[in-house]
């Protein structure tokens, strides 16, 4: 009788439990996707996707992370608008920028993407920038390693010390693991646009003594000279990142 009891009991308490799940829907059971009730997965508004995508390597708001400055009108007046998409969708092989594009393997809808690059144009850019002055363009081939030293020596050495290594103001620019993570084009991008959030001038220098477009080639293949070998990095000189 007692063991006839202690099953009545079990298949009550089982029942108690179909009957709660058919109540509220097995949707709600622990753990369970919800599809597109999940809204971060469907958002279209800009600081939702940069907060979710961008903010870990650009920063909270779009300055002073690893990665370079986004809220940086002098870098969205320099990159191209078809590059800056190519760069979200499809990331920069060989670096630590990954692809977002769902059809390249990413998170984000091409609807979302739009919306991505759409607020950082709409919020972080300015009219004026950069101010009048013309920035040397965005790519170009690298130029000449031993020039580059002498570039190097004169616009950079101050801050990131004689060989590259780090000073007192500046970090280590041909650190083999920092080289890793970055494209030529990234090197050739920071040159131009600085990180001013971090201190660092743009181009035109401490004293307004802007570099020419072949010296930036130049002082950016003397830093990219310093690269060991990345697997799965396209030949130096490829223009994207």
């Amino acid at each position: 009788m007692r063991r006839r009891a202690s099953r009545r009991a079990a298949l009550g308490f089982l029942v108690a439990i179909a009957g709660a799940l058919i109540a509220t829907g097995c949707d709600s059971l622990p753990g369970r996707p919800k599809g597109d009730a999940d809204e971060s997965a469907q958002a279209t508004d800009f600081e939702t996707l940069y907060a979710n995508n961008c903010a870990g390597c650009h920063g909270a708001d779009g300055r002073r992370g690893p990665a370079l400055a986004l809220h940086d009108p002098l870098y969205l007046a320099l990159v191209p608008p078809d590059r800056l998409r190519s760069i979200v969708e499809d990331g920069v092989p060989g670096t630590a920028m990954t692809a977002f594009s769902k059809r390249s393997g990413g998170s984000l809808t091409g609807a979302q993407i739009d919306a991505l690059v759409h607020g950082l144009r709409e919020q972080w850019s300015r009219a004026e920038a950069p101010l009048g002055a013309a920035p040397p363009p965005y790519g170009a081939p690298l130029g000449d390693s031993g020039r580059g030293a002498g570039v190097y020596a004169a616009a950079c050495a101050s801050c990131h010390g004689a060989e590259g290594h780090g000073g007192a103001k500046g970090h280590d620019i041909v650190d083999p693991s920092f080289l890793a993570l970055v494209s030529d084009q990234a090197l050739r991008t920071t040159v131009i646009v600085g990180r001013t959030d971090l201190g660092m001038p743009d181009w035109r220098g401490k004293h307004g003594t802007p570099l020419t477009s072949q010296q930036v080639s130049d002082l950016v293949a003397w830093i990219a000279a310093h690269r060991a070998p990345v697997v799965g990095r396209p030949a130096s000189g490829d223009p994207r990142g």
